[in-house]
């Protein structure tokens, strides 16, 4: 009989553990459940990227090396104010706000390619190009005129370097009322002539890969002999500038290729290094300065 009472007592006593044990886990499994709810309900609420007249910018594609090791990198906003009624080749002001991710002006600037600002203006089917530099204001605020020839959506590209941090790229979006006009065909031509230029692309690869590095060379002829310019000077300090746009509906920051120029080119021979994160259809623009007048080289390549 003391031997029963006994086993009734120390079952108990495991009972009483085990009971103990669970209620253990079970609150840890509900506060797991609590941190994991208010985790989504924080993502939930992070505002989401507007292709409106606020856009959130962010590190620039393509910009692998130059500015790697340069200060850090910090969430910024710009506010594009213009006329709602904006009408084609017609200019217009445009007034660029950069502020941070709680709305506040960011104020001081690093200049880099000579400017405070490069705004890159194309059409969303990427026929019209332009690159402009507004002014600094004060206050984080910039301007500018624009002309947009044709009626459609635009894209802008506001390329910036906030003091001590890297550079950083906003997207903003621009309507221009009318009737939208067809889209040419895709020339995949890999020479052509702009005015008194002519300009043939080559890659230092047979065949342009996504997500590979290749080299751009642009060979520079004047039209009337095909022999190679002599009369190059630099162009926002460098012996060229190159944007680089994925084929993308709608265009954002991540189609958005910026590279820089190689210093050792050829004579007659402009050199960029970069690389297409994806493969598709991409339309580049070289720009370069020829006895002080700008040549816009425009190409189509097909990266598989």
């Amino acid at each position: 009989m003391k031997q029963n009472v006994l086993k009734r007592k120390s079952m108990n006593k495991k009972l009483i553990i085990y009971s103990f044990a669970g209620l253990v886990a079970a609150g840890a499994i509900a506060a797991s459940g609590l941190t994991n709810s208010k985790v989504q309900n924080q993502d939930s609420q992070m505002p989401s990227m507007q292709h409106g007249d606020i856009s959130m910018g962010g590190m620039q594609h393509g910009e692998k090396s130059n500015n790697a090791d340069e200060g850090h990198s910090t969430a910024t906003q710009t506010k594009l104010t213009a006329s709602t009624d904006i009408a084609p080749k017609t200019p217009v002001k445009l007034l660029i706000d950069v502020q941070d991710s709680a709305g506040r002006a960011i104020a001081n600037f690093d200049t880099f390619q000579q400017k405070l600002m490069h705004l890159i203006v194309v059409s969303d089917n990427l026929q019209f190009f332009s690159h402009l530099h507004p002014s600094y204001k004060g206050n984080g605020s910039f301007e500018v005129e624009a002309n947009f020839p044709q009626p459609g959506s635009y894209t802008l590209f506001g390329d910036y370097k906030p003091s001590g941090e890297k550079e950083q790229v906003s997207v903003m979006k621009k309507q221009v009322a009318g009737d939208n006009k067809p889209a040419t065909a895709i020339d995949f031509n890999s020479t052509k002539t702009f005015g008194d230029t002519k300009a043939n692309l080559t890659f230092s690869q047979s065949k342009v890969k996504a997500g590979e590095e290749v080299t751009l060379m642009f060979n520079l002829q004047q039209n009337s002999n095909n022999q190679p310019v002599t009369d190059l000077q630099p162009y926002l300090g460098e012996r060229g500038h190159l944007v680089i746009l994925k084929q993308s509906s709608p265009l954002t920051r991540a189609d958005y290729i910026h590279a820089h120029a190689m210093k050792d080119s050829p004579d007659g021979q402009v050199q960029f290094m970069t690389s297409f994160p994806q493969s598709g259809k991409y339309k580049l623009w070289g720009q370069f300065n020829r006895n002080g007048k700008i040549v816009i080289a425009d190409f189509w390549v097909n990266v598989l």
